[in-house]
């Protein structure tokens, strides 16, 4: 009898407890994608607004799967968005003040655009694997459990993602 209890999350007591379980790690998972708070947080309403809308389609158990495929589709679609924003944006020239020595901010600006370049460069499965275990401190098994994939393909992602990277730091010095 309890099995049908949770056969879904359309009760609200459910939902919301769903929500209350997810609803960080799921705005993790955002900020650690776009890197942007803000769209983290719309993104984790939109996520939720979908499982809500397909509530009797999601039983409990699946609940916190179903909100990391919304999640991961959601970025693509806000990744492709960024790409056409970043094009733009590059052919738009930008004027910024600042106190700042120019031969430091000229270096700062360079190193952090370096920086974003290394980690953008990464394939979009490598930078999620990278940024949740070492920003969230995410375990291999938990962002194996996340991203419904096994550990050593993980490990494989982490180690891929760390080579990259150290090759595109190397070519900064």
């Amino acid at each position: 009898m309890e099995k049908n209890l949770v056969d879904n999350v359309c009760d609200e007591k459910v939902y919301e407890r769903v929500y209350n379980t997810y609803s960080e790690v799921i705005n993790n998972y955002f900020y650690y994608k776009f890197g942007n708070q803000e769209i983290a947080e719309e993104s984790v309403q939109e996520a939720f607004i979908k499982l809500w809308e397909n509530c009797k389609k999601v039983p409990f158990a699946k609940a916190k799967s179903y909100l990391y495929t919304v999640a991961n589709n959601l970025s693509l679609n806000r990744y492709k968005h960024k790409k056409v924003v970043l094009k733009y944006a590059k052919t738009v020239p930008q004027h910024t003040e600042d106190k700042q020595s120019p031969d430091y901010k000229m270096e700062e600006e360079e190193f952090k655009v370096k920086l974003e370049k290394a980690i953008q460069d990464l394939s979009e499965k490598q930078r999620t694997a990278f940024l949740l275990h070492r920003i969230d401190e995410k375990s291999y098994k938990e962002i194996a459990e996340i991203l419904n994939i096994s550990v050593k393909a993980v490990e494989k992602r982490m180690q891929k993602a760390l080579e990259r990277l150290r090759e595109k730091i190397e070519a900064f010095k």
